[in-house]
């Protein structure tokens, strides 16, 4: 780990700004996302319950792709949260106008990852201190956000906050949003393990291939 987090550059990474290349897969049957509530209320995984955190940071492709990458990370989930949109769609997101956030569900095995890392990654795969935008994407539905499942949680993350806030890495305020977690929807199934599976789709290859290669983190299934 500590190998991959001096690969990281403190710089603003390659942005997700062709996640608008979904409209493009319209065509794709995509079924209506089932709700999934909240951890305190659902059935989980063992992983699940023994490490878990909800992010946003931009587009979920990347995200997704870096943190599948990551040793203790037992599962990835690409969906939307924060909203008031039940089952929202990604034509709906793509409005901005349901209040939610494209995120990233993290499930990973403490006794490998501590949370502290996970979130070390966090501050290094996007930039943090832009309101509702990630380069090119602009929009709520691309804030920077850390849905939280325990209190816990909470006060770690809000501990690394304000760690990188002090680290002296970032040039403007952090504006990441510090909040407990509401309903998860799970985005369209063609968002899911988007980078594994359309590894030499333009986007893939313009935008995350050079950012794993940056960070030194490898194809993998």
């Amino acid at each position: 780990m500590n190998t991959f987090l001096r690969l990281f550059s403190w710089t603003t990474l390659l942005c997700c700004a062709a996640c608008s290349e979904a409209n493009d897969k319209t065509a794709k049957p995509a079924s209506t996302p089932k709700p999934i509530v909240n951890p305190s209320n659902e059935p989980l995984t063992k992983a699940a319950k023994a490490g878990s955190i909800t992010l946003g940071g931009g587009c979920f492709w990347c995200v997704e792709a870096v943190y599948q990458r990551i040793d203790g990370i037992t599962k990835v989930t690409s969906g939307y949260m924060g909203g008031t949109v039940a089952n929202p769609t990604y034509k709906q997101i793509c409005t901005g106008r349901t209040g939610h956030a494209e995120v990233v569900k993290v499930e990973f095995n403490p006794a490998k990852i501590t949370l502290e890392k996970v979130l070390a990654v966090f501050w290094k795969a996007h930039d943090p201190t832009t309101l509702n935008r990630q380069g090119a994407d602009i929009g709520t539905q691309y804030r920077s956000a850390i849905f939280y499942h325990t209190d816990a949680d909470k006060a770690v993350a809000e501990k690394s906050l304000k760690a990188a806030g002090k680290s002296g890495e970032f040039r403007s305020p952090i504006v990441t949003e510090i909040t407990p977690a509401a309903t998860f929807y799970k985005a369209e199934g063609y968002h899911q393990n988007y980078f594994n599976l359309n590894a030499n789709a333009p986007y893939c290859r313009a935008v995350i291939w050079p950012k794993l290669r940056k960070l030194g983190l490898k194809f993998k299934d």
